[in-house]
């Protein structure tokens, strides 16, 4: 079985709320596919719901695409502590932590009628939503601070 980079990361060294860029590939004709951690909770010590989770990965969906060049897509975790972030070609870190950091702010200031695709025609799973949780871990998350290492605390502004 392939090694996956994500299983070599050491989870209880990381410190929580961070972008981390995982690796940057490269097509066989040039492009360059960039993915990255967006952690947004500490693992192992905590997880967001799934409703919330499920709320937050519907409106990062849009939110990102509006203040960051090149998402192809952001799912969340399995062990709901984040996000991996897909995007095409390469960008600083800081860009996309403060890319994170107002989609987050867009996501406490929202109302229900902000959250795209949460009819059953457009949600696999569509009663398994909660703007309320999405909106206060968005607080607390931001309450935080979104950090530019994993290892480091350096808070983007």
């Amino acid at each position: 079985m392939a090694e996956v980079e994500s299983f070599t990361l050491d989870h209880t060294a990381v410190k929580a709320p961070y972008v981390r860029l995982i690796t940057v590939e490269n097509g066989p004709k040039g492009d360059e596919i960039s993915n990255f951690d967006l952690r947004l909770v500490q693992p192992n010590e905590n997880a967001i719901p799934t409703a919330g989770l499920h709320t937050i990965e519907h409106m990062l969906a849009g939110y990102l695409r509006d203040h960051l060049d090149g998402v192809i897509d952001c799912s969340p975790f399995g062990c709901r502590t984040g996000f991996h972030l897909i995007t095409w070609g390469k960008h600083d870190i800081v860009e996309v932590a403060k890319a994170l950091k107002v989609s987050l702010q867009e996501i406490v200031d929202a109302t229900w009628e902000d959250v795209q695709g949460t009819d059953i025609k457009s949600c696999g799973n569509y009663r398994d939503h909660s703007l309320f949780s999405a909106q206060e871990w968005c607080k607390k998350i931001l309450a935080e601070g979104i950090s530019s290492d994993p290892f480091d605390r350096k808070v983007v502004d």
